[in-house]
């Protein structure tokens, strides 16, 4: 493309920019999205160079880069410009041209307790430092505050919009993760979930970048068979909305069990499996049972791991870690670690006394935190 060329074109968006903004009559704000102080979400514009001008409603229809440097080439700059949307084919889930892509990178905490991370730069640093192209939003529906317990639920989903408003600006994939916990069997709440996943695929079914993940961990007394009764329910919601939309549906035993849901596969397309780790106690068994499984052909989504024992804390085993993402990338398995918080725990990637929300220092990552960021910084797609 020539100098003339790219003027031209770079003269033409500053006027849409203008012409825009005179119709909205202002430059809208993603954090108006927000319904409650208690979401606290942030954003420092002295950082976000690269969008100029955010019209960020729950439809988020215009997002205007006005940076020369960034348009003086047609080569994709972004995850979801590269691949687009996403679907699963076989074992693998696949990109626009059907060729096998790989997601990777951080899950929140609970929304509603560490909300100062569903933020622009937050996000922005994960992308272009850490290198990652997806991130995932846990919105716990049970525990304290939860959205299903008390919780603020205009709020809460005020963060889940926004969060995915922002990543969608960024150019990643989206996690939107219905985190069943302590209520064990996803049926419990299961018309919340039916109501929250058909406004949430409603507004967003136009876009290429959001997965859905409809129950976080069954366990207890939740069986592949009750699992099974509520996906289908809750996934001819989104598929209502969104026929083609890429659902990832939790196992039994903590998000453990994929050898149940080998043996009994929902009928439905696009749909992966969620296995869930901890590099401290999960070892050969639960490895030998991811990799038979993905031999077998079952499409698998490892939505949450951690490089510490299962209760999210105790020493960090980086050697287990390190077999467990060789054979997730043997196999081009997808995963999230958990978590982006500054929480007191070993799987927290943020030391407890870091305030900053972005651009973080050597010292404000936990020995996780480092460690997952290095892995992060070397993969390549």
């Amino acid at each position: 493309m020539t100098h003339g060329k790219i003027f031209l074109k770079y003269i033409t968006l500053i006027l849409l920019g203008i012409c825009m903004l005179t119709a909205c009559g202002k430059v809208s704000d993603a954090e108006n999205n927000s319904t409650s102080e208690a979401t606290n979400v942030t954003e420092n514009s002295s950082s976000t160079e690269a969008i100029d001008v955010t019209e960020n409603s729950s439809s988020t229809e215009a997002i205007v880069n006005l940076n020369p440097d960034k348009i003086a080439t047609d080569e994709p700059s972004t995850a979801v410009e590269r691949h687009g949307a996403l679907s699963v084919q076989g074992a693998h889930l696949v990109d626009q041209n059907g060729e096998n892509v790989q997601l990777y990178g951080m899950s929140t905490h609970g929304l509603g307790w560490y909300p100062q991370f569903v933020n622009y730069d937050t996000f922005r640093t994960l992308r272009d430092d850490w290198n990652t192209n997806c991130v995932r939003l846990a919105l716990y529906t049970a525990e304290s505050n939860g959205y299903c317990t008390g919780g603020d639920k205009d709020a809460l989903k005020a963060l889940v919009t926004t969060g995915i408003d922002y990543a969608t600006s960024l150019g990643m994939y989206v996690i939107v993760d219905w985190h069943i916990l302590s209520d064990q069997d996803p049926n419990v709440y299961k018309e919340d979930s039916k109501t929250f996943f058909d406004e949430i695929s409603a507004t967003y079914a136009d876009y290429d970048n959001i997965l859905y993940e409809i129950c976080n961990e069954p366990n207890g007394y939740a069986t592949w068979d009750s699992i099974k009764s509520y996906a289908d329910e809750v996934i001819p919601v989104i598929r209502a909305n969104d026929s083609n939309a890429v659902i990832i549906v939790g196992t039994p035993t903590w998000s453990q069990d994929i050898d149940k849901a080998a043996a009994s596969p929902l009928e439905y397309d696009n749909i992966l499996y969620a296995l869930h780790f901890y590099a401290g106690t999960h070892k050969d068994d639960l490895r030998n049972r991811l990799d038979t499984c993905a031999n077998n052909g079952l499409p698998i989504f490892v939505s949450e791991f951690g490089t510490c024992d299962a209760s999210g804390n105790g020493a960090n085993d980086f050697d287990s870690a390190s077999k467990w993402l060789e054979l997730l990338d043997q196999h081009q398995i997808s995963y999230c670690s958990w978590n982006l918080a500054n929480k007191n725990e070993s799987s927290s990637v943020l030391k407890s006394s870091t305030t900053a929300v972005s651009d973080w220092a050597e010292d404000d990552l936990s020995e996780s935190g480092r460690w997952i960021r290095d892995y992060f910084q070397k993969k390549s797609e």
